[in-house]
């Protein structure tokens, strides 16, 4: 306590100005930051994993290498596809600011096709992370969510493979929710549209349709209507995508619609007695249909909390 008091008063004499506490994250969200030096352009994306992603291409280019005693790998999940990322860590500058050591990752499939790589809030230097999505408007409400705490590797490695997910209540048992502007439309994992379904007189109808998820992975999506709304603060959530294999089975939901497959062809789903469902998967996407009534969302990794505002 007396070094870090010290330090900041040292500072504070030269003039220095104190470390941004919020970062305001507008339009594309494409920032330039430093990797040991040489520049490269990320997304700042709520959907994205904590730590920077970078391609393949660009690892090679700059010569990036996991190392053989440290070297950790991680591995991201899409339904049955894994796709593992190699390790570094490098000297990381955002902005001009100074450079910091941080772990970076890279994967033969880009976790977005877009500027050089993703990075999601976890990572940034700054507390509090504001995606401005648009103007705010009158009658706005904010619904606020704990985040969900990190485990045992994030403890150690930093915020690794975690995105920022917000925790709410579902039939009682808590879901994850994810933030993702940049695909169009609303998603639910297989177990999580179930208990939607459950919880809110869910049908599900039409065909299975291939429908990009992350990582250019695509999983089959049908359509989930709810006849009581889902509400989340403002929103209030009738329709959205069912990912209909994956982290469980929507074959339980009644089908409006029983000529189409109700799951994944290739999915085999087994079922055990007596033995009670894994629910820590169950999450919903907010995709554009929903985030374009949002002003913002704000991730305040200090206090633990997201805070959504949008209008009804």
């Amino acid at each position: 306590m007396t070094m870090t008091m010290t330090a900041t008063a040292a500072l504070l004499l030269v003039g220095a100005a104190p470390a941004p506490q919020e970062r305001v994250v507008t339009g594309d969200g494409i920032i330039e930051v430093r990797l040991n030096g040489e520049p490269i352009r990320l997304r700042i994306d709520p959907a994205a994993p904590g730590m920077p992603l970078v391609s393949d291409a660009i690892a090679t280019q700059r010569g990036f290498r996991m190392g053989r005693k440290l070297g950790i790998g991680f591995g991201f999940n899409v339904g049955p596809t894994l796709v593992m990322s190699q390790t570094q860590v490098v000297r990381i500058a955002y902005g001009g600011g100074k450079p910091e050591k941080q772990r970076i990752g890279w994967t033969q499939r880009p976790f977005a096709a877009v500027a050089d790589g993703s990075i999601g809030p976890g990572s940034l230097p700054e507390p509090v992370v504001r995606f401005a999505l648009r103007p705010a408007q009158a009658g706005e409400s904010t619904v606020t969510m704990r985040l969900e705490k990190l485990g045992f590797p994030m403890t150690l490695f930093g915020a690794g493979w975690v995105a920022a997910i917000g925790i709410v209540d579902v039939g009682g048992a808590p879901m994850r929710v994810r933030f993702d502007p940049h695909h169009a439309r609303t998603l639910a994992t297989a177990g999580a549209a179930v208990r939607l379904a459950q919880a809110y007189d869910g049908m599900l109808s039409g065909e299975g349709r291939a429908t990009e998820i992350f990582f250019g992975v695509e999983r089959p999506v049908r359509d989930l209507a709810l006849r009581r709304p889902f509400r989340l603060g403002a929103l209030a959530i009738d329709r959205l995508g069912a990912r209909t294999g994956d982290f469980g089975s929507t074959a339980v939901i009644r089908d409006g619609d029983v000529a189409a497959p109700a799951t994944d062809p290739d999915e085999i789903v087994v079922t055990a007695k007596g033995k009670k469902r894994d629910m820590r998967r169950d999450t919903i996407s907010l995709g554009a249909d929903q985030l374009r009534h949002c002003s913002s969302i704000v991730f305040d990794r200090n206090a633990g909390l997201v805070h959504l505002t949008c209008a009804g």
